[in-house]
C-alpha cells in the first residue's frame, strides 16, 4: 500500500503564495509519476499539475499559466506544489496522487491509483 499525506494548506489572502507538500510512504517513491488535483465545492475534481518519476518532465493545466510549480525530491519522498499569486477561484481541496504504471505525467485522474486525503486551500480577503 501507498500512503500520501498532504500538508501546507490554509487560509490566505489574494495575491499570497503557498506551498503544499505531499509525503509518500509504502512504495518506492521514485517509481511513481505524481500529480496534484483540486476540487472546489460543487465542482468536479480537476487536474492541476503532474511530474514524471525522475522530475524532468512536468505538465500543467492551462489555467495554471505559470502561477504554480510542481517539484519533487525522491530522496525525501516528497512532492510540492508552489502556488503564487493566489486568487479566490483557487479555493479548493488539493489532493496529491501517485501513478506507478506510467513514467510520464498524465492529466487523467483515472490513471492515478493512490490519493491523499487532501488539504484545504482557501483564498479570501
Amino acid at each position: 500500500q501507498v500512503q500520501l499525506v498532504e500538508s501546507g494548506g490554509g487560509l490566505v489572502r489574494p495575491g499570497d503564495s503557498l506551498t503544499l507538500s505531499c509525503a509518500a510512504s509504502g512504495r518506492t517513491f521514485g517509481t511513481a509519476a505524481m500529480a496534484w488535483f483540486r476540487q472546489a465545492p460543487g465542482k468536479e475534481r480537476e487536474f492541476v499539475a503532474a511530474i514524471s518519476r525522475g522530475g524532468r518532465t512536468t505538465t500543467y493545466a492551462n489555467f495554471v499559466k505559470g502561477q504554480f510549480t510542481i517539484s519533487r525530491d525522491n530522496a525525501k519522498n516528497t512532492v510540492w506544489l508552489r502556488m503564487n499569486s493566489l486568487k479566490p477561484e483557487d479555493t479548493a481541496v488539493y489532493y496529491c496522487a501517485a501513478d506507478f504504471d506510467r513514467v510520464l505525467p498524465t492529466t487523467s485522474p483515472s490513471n492515478y491509483d493512490y490519493w491523499g486525503q487532501g488539504t484545504q486551500v482557501t483564498v479570501s480577503s
